[in-house]
């Protein structure tokens, strides 16, 4: 390894909303050198391939198409101050806050006395969803669709089928109308749409048919997509189209936890944090779409902010705690956020469990410690949807915490 060792208070990984809204807060907290590392070009994640709003209403109370909040997201920081280097990829992460960054520099070691990564998510690629057929052009992803589009002013397809009905999926939607393509359908695996009632009404309202409980049984082309076949409601479908679009069915971006010493959570698929966003290293925390598939990029600007403002709160304490407090959770709950607690006073940047739920549920959803329920709700329960537990003070001084839902 080449290079100069370059020290820093906090160093950041990832430009998203909540890599950009910790480094503002820790700014704004007075943390003097706070370092941006993004590798492409720009800061703005993921937003900046969306070429439709809303974006930025409770971070800004205006309303931004996806590309001018990125823009937006990297002019603050940079009016702010942050030491933003764009350009620059962590490969590795080692323990007491060291990383090893490459750049078109070359190789080099960077220090700092915290660093926050927050790289986001991605989409899960055909190779992932075991889909059969055959192997044309054609077959994308939403984040591939809107690069194609951002960056390339190219649309890879006039009539796509979409799978998924994620949030994410009604931006596929947008993105293909507003660029000339007219999806054929859209066909979810789930027995309901994932998305809110008021956003499944739209592919409707723009004549896009919609099968749930829908399996993919055959792609089929030979230079391109030409046909994907589908059973649904016990009947199968032949759609003629000229691509399928693969969406949602998101992962954290979790590789360099995964190649570190650090615990990958195997409920979340991103790192196991505590109640400030801390990981199992102390010099170490995460915030956005890292911890759980997957939120808006107003809600990880939020997190971001509050988990920098915890990482400014940090610098100013001694050595935290090992002293943690388990959390366990009972099917149909598939994963909870934050995965541990720390008994160490201070404002929580988590301040409720963030749930998931694998199916479609009716029930009593319930938090103990120590055996007893201090917390309960009854509802029913979709997946892919937030679900938030107030996080008790008491949690703190408990054994034990443990989430579950009592069917009805």
């Amino acid at each position: 390894m080449t290079g100069t060792k370059t020290n820093a208070d906090v160093i950041v990984i990832g430009g998203g909303p909540a890599g950009v809204a910790a480094s503002l807060a820790l700014r704004s907290a007075g943390v003097e050198n706070v370092m941006l590392l993004d590798r492409e070009a720009d800061l703005g994640g993921a937003t900046r391939h969306c070429g439709h709003s809303p974006f930025g209403m409770l971070e800004y109370g205006r309303v931004y198409i996806g590309a001018a909040y990125g823009r937006r997201l990297e002019a603050d920081a940079r009016a702010a101050g942050v030491d933003i280097r764009t350009g620059h990829s962590v490969v590795q992460l080692k323990s007491g806050g060291e990383i090893v960054v490459t750049s078109p520099q070359g190789v080099e070691g960077l220090s700092a006395r915290r660093v926050l990564v927050a790289t986001g998510t991605r989409e899960t690629p055909r190779s992932a969803r075991l889909l059969p057929g055959d192997r044309p052009v054609g077959i994308l992803t939403t984040g591939a669709l809107q690069a194609y589009t951002a960056f390339h002013r190219m649309m890879p397809f006039k009539r796509p089928l979409i799978a998924g009905s994620e949030l994410v999926s009604i931006s596929a939607v947008l993105t293909c109308l507003a660029h000339g393509a007219r999806p054929v359908a859209m066909v979810e695996t789930a027995p309901q749409f994932l998305a809110r009632r008021a956003f499944g009404m739209f592919p409707r309202l723009a004549g896009i048919p919609v099968f749930t409980g829908a399996e993919i049984l055959d792609i089929r082309g030979e230079g391109r997509v030409e046909q994907v076949v589908i059973r649904s409601g016990g009947e199968t479908r032949t759609f003629d189209c000229d691509g399928l679009l693969l969406t949602g069915q998101f992962t954290p971006e979790a590789t360099l936890f995964q190649t570190s010493s650090m615990n990958v959570d195997r409920a979340s698929r991103g790192p196991a944090v505590d109640q400030f966003g801390r990981c199992l290293d102390p010099t170490y925390f995460a915030a956005g779409n890292i911890l759980r598939p997957v939120e808006t990029g107003g809600w990880s600007f939020r997190e971001g902010r509050a988990i920098g403002r915890a990482i400014a709160d940090d610098l100013r304490r001694e050595t935290p705690t090992d002293d943690i407090v388990p959390i366990s959770f009972s099917d149909p709950i598939k994963l909870v956020v934050p995965n541990m607690l720390r008994r160490q006073p201070g404002d929580a940047a988590l301040r409720f469990f963030q749930l998931r739920v694998a199916r479609h549920i009716r029930g009593r959803l319930i938090l103990e410690l120590d055996g007893r329920i201090i917390w309960d709700k009854k509802s029913q329960w979709l997946p892919e949807r937030r679900i938030l537990v107030p996080l008790p003070a008491t949690a703190l001084t408990a054994s034990s915490v443990h989430l579950a839902i009592e069917e009805f």
